[in-house]
């Protein structure tokens, strides 16, 4: 099947379906590693230092590998690249389970941080590529489901692994799941070919230059960075925060996750169709004005129960994760189809830099005291709500190929 054919319903369906699959499997590998902190000091005898090497490795070879991925990944046919990085990520991940040491351990996760961020940039190539923008926020809504769906059973399930059959386990079943989308996307993923149908320039450096060209890009970019900004400021020490100073129970955050993935995994599709009936750009601001609620509830919360705790951190959840499904439909719109893979591999660089920037400036601007609370989140808090009205104003200033003069957009 070739792009040049419209996808039948069922193919469409089971396109995003096999791509929420992979995304799964990335995130799920990103996201397993901080639960899995006191593990592996253990393990190891290392300290919190190094223990986050292990973390920012990733982020760092995916910022990396984006840049790379930018100078050839619109030369090749999308569904054999998505195919040859899940292969190499499944055994970068696999090497993580098997690593006999620390330094080892690194340099496996820098390996799959390589893989899994051209991942992350090729599954939102693909839905701009294969979906038409009438349908993208809702596609964008299918495959979002993967960080839900991560956070209610993928991180628990594999934290039951690493203490029953040590940490290498949930290394290994990652790698599995993974193995098994290789075979189901060999059948399922369509061809997708039609940005190859162009003169392909002089050198391999044309198609970033091209991209860094185009002030539109350059506007997407600046965007996107504020996204996540604005969301990993806060994310990374809302547990902290829980625990020290809200006074949820250790062994009740769990509950906080379940139920906050839960309402997430809900609503996610809900929003899609709802910011591909409305409008994509007033959607994502209506929702992003909604977040500030959370954002300054769950940095500004004195000791609650839990049940008060939850209405923060799911509203939290559901709206800050939310806003990213009309927006990453944005985004991917923002380039022409001939440069979209180049574009977003720029974009995946420009997220993993803003995830690491945001998650540094928070450590900076936070302390614990001599009583254990975390002091100067509230900080975080306002710097997160800048962060959110700039990408709110920028938004707007986006130009969407594809989108029909029908669909509603605000300057």
């Amino acid at each position: 099947m070739t792009h040049s054919a419209e996808l039948t319903p069922r193919n469409e369906r089971l396109l995003l379906l096999t791509l929420a699959g992979i995304q799964f499997s990335h995130v799920l590998d990103f996201m397993i590693m901080m639960p899995l902190g006191p593990v592996l000091m253990r393990a190891f005898g290392i300290g919190t230092h190094e223990f986050g090497l292990l973390v920012a490795s990733y982020s760092f070879s995916a910022a990396a590998s984006g840049i790379l991925a930018a100078t050839f990944v619109d030369r090749f046919e999308r569904k054999r690249l998505l195919l040859l990085c899940l292969t190499l990520f499944c055994l970068a991940t696999l090497a993580c389970g098997l690593a006999p040491g620390y330094s080892l351990l690194l340099v496996a996760r820098g390996l799959a941080g390589v893989f899994g961020g051209v991942l992350g940039a090729m599954i939102h190539t693909m839905i701009g590529d294969a979906i038409p923008f009438s349908r993208r926020a809702t596609a964008s809504g299918v495959v979002s489901t993967a960080f839900s769906v991560s956070t209610i059973a993928g991180v628990p399930l594999s934290l039951w692994l690493a203490n029953h059959l040590g940490w290498r386990a949930p290394f290994i079943a990652i790698a599995v799941f993974a193995a098994l989308f290789i075979a189901v996307s060999v059948r399922t993923l369509p061809v997708l070919n039609r940005h190859l149908a162009r003169d392909k320039g002089a050198h391999l450096l044309s198609d970033l230059f091209g991209v860094l060209a185009a002030a539109n890009h350059r506007r997407a970019l600046l965007f996107s960075a504020l996204l996540i900004f604005s969301g990993f400021t806060v994310i990374p020490y809302i547990t902290v925060f829980a625990v020290n100073n809200v006074g949820i129970p250790l062994d009740d955050i769990p509950i906080v996750y379940l139920v906050g993935g839960s309402a997430t995994f809900v609503c996610a599709r809900l929003i899609g169709r709802w910011a591909d009936r409305r409008g994509k750009v007033e959607v994502y601001r209506r929702l992003a004005l909604l977040a500030m609620l959370p954002l300054l509830a769950v940095t500004h919360a004195g000791p609650l129960p839990l049940w008060g705790w939850l209405i923060c951190s799911t509203s939290f959840f559901v709206l800050i994760s939310g806003r990213m499904i009309p927006a990453m439909a944005v985004i991917t719109s923002a380039s022409e189809p001939r440069l979209r893979g180049t574009f977003m591999s720029l974009n995946g660089t420009v997220q993993s830099l803003a995830m690491g920037l945001a998650t540094t400036l928070t450590g900076s601007l936070t302390t614990i005291d001599a009583s254990g609370r975390l002091v100067g989140y509230p900080v975080v808090g306002y710097v997160a709500i800048a962060a959110n009205i700039l990408a709110m104003a920028f938004i707007g200033r986006i130009v969407m190929h594809g989108r029909p003069a029908a669909e509603p957009v605000k300057p």
